[in-house]
């Protein structure tokens, strides 16, 4: 079948790790036990006298030029969000569904390619199920990745997580974030791994899994936190060279995390590229793409990349290593539009 077998034109999956947006509450670390009640972090505005201080081009480096160009303040409005002065600790909270049908797409118009999927993705749960990619997933939850830059610099950060039944909490297992290495992944923590065990059940579609996720970050009185920045495409109207991103009605508007930027974090797992002794996990993406970087780790001439791996593997029934399986597998879940460009 493989000989004769071709890529779908339409090949589309939905993503498998369905997290909601995180949002930012403020309190104090000695009282975690009542953070429910905690008040919701604000986004607030403030205009600010700013110096210049870019690189200027050679002809602009005179210094009566550099004094003129400095006489004109650099004023601009940014959004900022803080703790209260007399709050100490950041409480970030979001829920995390698990679903089913990793593999199976949601829309490809071939079905000899669709049922040469189906049998490779059973051949490959057969023989690893779902463990292996559960346990870099439970790994990202314990170790607070999801919090980005809220995480670096504090004193302290527990992360709990919650599996939630008909709205309220079954199991609860506490993480000290602090004690799980963000470059290691390590799994060998014994309530790391049942909640990876219950990852792999939400994914294998055996146990309907919706988690509840809630980090406590003791940063200080007062300080700076971190929330998305949204992206303005038409800068003009915006009037502000920063803007925030929170969600609520005007008034009751609670600083947040997209959810896309807390899915990437979860999806960090992808240690299995070539050179990542280095430079650690990155996110599962189609060409290990880490757009901070400006740089492709997954490129098409080393036959890495998600595309020739998975065409490999169906077409030409070139089975990858185990640990290329998993990689391709995370793309999947990870979801995405992936159908023959020609």
């Amino acid at each position: 079948m493989s000989n004769s077998l071709k890529t779908a034109s339409v090949l589309a999956f939905e993503r498998k790790l369905d997290p909601s947006d995180a949002v930012f509450h403020a309190g104090c670390w000695d009282e975690r036990d009542a953070a429910a009640s905690w008040a919701a972090v604000q986004v607030r505005t403030k205009s600010v006298r700013g110096t210049i201080s870019n690189r200027l081009k050679t002809k602009d480096q005179d210094p009566a030029k550099l004094d003129a160009a400095i006489e004109n303040p650099n004023l601009q409005t940014v959004d900022v969000a803080a703790l209260p002065a007399d709050a100490d600790t950041l409480k970030v909270q979001f829920t995390l569904r698990v679903l089913a049908g990793a593999g199976t797409p949601s829309a490809c118009n071939s079905a000899e390619y669709q049922a040469k999927l189906a049998q490779t993705v059973q051949t490959y749960v057969a023989s690893h199920g779902f463990t292996a990619l559960a346990q870099r997933y439970a790994a990202n939850l314990a170790n607070g990745r999801f919090l980005w830059r809220n995480r670096v610099g504090a004193e302290s950060v527990q992360v709990q997580v919650s599996q939630l039944k008909n709205g309220k909490a079954e199991t609860t297992w506490v993480f000290d974030a602090l004690a799980h290495p963000l470059r290691a992944l390590d799994t060998s923590h014994q309530d790391l791994q049942a909640l990876a065990a219950l990852l792999a059940a939400g994914l294998a579609g055996t146990a309907h899994v919706l988690l509840q996720i809630t980090a406590f970050v003791r940063l200080g009185a007062g300080q700076e936190v971190f929330p998305s920045q949204e992206l303005i495409l038409d800068k003009g109207s915006a009037g502000k060279s920063k803007t925030l991103y929170h969600i609520g009605e005007k008034g009751h508007e609670i600083a947040a995390i997209h959810s896309q930027k807390i899915g990437n974090a979860i999806r960090t797992i992808d240690n299995w590229y070539e050179g990542a002794e280095q430079l650690g996990p990155i996110a599962v993406e189609p060409y290990g793409s880490v757009t901070t970087q400006g740089k492709a780790y997954r490129q098409p001439k080393q036959k890495q990349d998600f595309y020739t791996l998975l065409d490999n593997w169906l077409l030409n029934d070139k089975v990858p290593t185990v640990e290329q399986q998993h990689f391709v597998m995370a793309v999947l879940i990870r979801g995405g539009v992936f159908g023959d460009a020609s």
